[in-house]
Parts: C-alpha cells; structure tokens; sequence
C-alpha cells in the first residue's frame, strides 16, 4: 500500500508533500484549459521541477487557450489492482521564452510522447494542489 489509511477509511486526504511525491513519480496527466467559459482538456506528459509543472505543445488550441486564459488545472492519477489516486494542481500556465528558461527546462529531459514537433515550453506555477488516494473493496452494507 502506498499510503496508510487511519481507520480503514477508503479515501485518504492526501497532503502537499504527498502529492508532490506523485506527481513528480508519474509522467503523464491532463491539462484543463478555460475559454469564454468553455473547458477543455488535454492529455500531455510533463516533468515536475521545483514544485512546478512543465510539459511541451505545438501551435494549436491547447497553446492559444492557456495564452488566453493563463488559468489552469492540471491532473494526474495512478491505477493499481488494489489501490489508486489522483492529484489536481491549480494554476497559472505561461510559456517560457528566454534563453535561460529554456536552457534550463532543456535540462529535464522532457520529451514528446509521439514524434511531432512541439517547440513550446509551458510552466505551471502552481497556487494549490491537492490530492487523495484510495484503497478499493467492495461497497459495505447500508446501515438501517
């Protein structure tokens, strides 16, 4: 078991440090972008770095959306047989244009998932994160 649940809860709250420790541990989740008050996701893989959030993109409506409206969600999960959780981050989206940023996120190793070209660099800085993590089982018995 990842974590320990106190009581045999199913869900446990998961804090900052432990859901940092996911999201740095895992290399792919979805990123929730808001236009004119339509959402939209997208699945993307991303590299973690001092607390914040990095992934890549091409021009299309994933970049022109977070240029938009900067505000951002970010989610990723895991799935195991017994056992799963799920991290929400949100934040602030912006892509990163000096030479020292990008020297720097170059650094991290973050490749694309498919072979296209994606020579965007987005950062997300995060203003909360939370996360829970849950044991599965059988639903129990409703108290009459």
């Amino acid at each position: 078991m990842m974590f320990e649940h106190a009581d045999g809860n199913p869900v446990l709250e998961l804090d900052d440090e432990q859901s940092w420790r996911l999201l740095a541990a895992t290399q792919h989740g979805r990123l929730v972008v808001s236009v004119a008050g339509e959402p939209d996701i997208f699945p993307v893989n991303y590299v973690t770095s001092n607390r914040k959030v990095y992934l890549r993109t091409a021009p299309g409506n994933k970049l022109a959306q977070l240029t938009i409206n900067s505000k951002v969600l970010f989610e990723t999960d895991g799935i195991l047989s017994q056992e799963a959780w799920s991290v929400i981050l949100r934040g602030t989206a912006r892509v990163l244009s000096n030479s020292a940023e990008l020297a720097a996120i170059e650094e991290l190793g973050l490749k694309t998932w498919v072979p296209t070209l994606k020579d965007f660099y987005v950062e997300i800085e995060p203003k909360s994160v939370s996360g829970r993590h849950f044991v599965f089982g059988e639903q129990p018995e409703r108290e009459i």
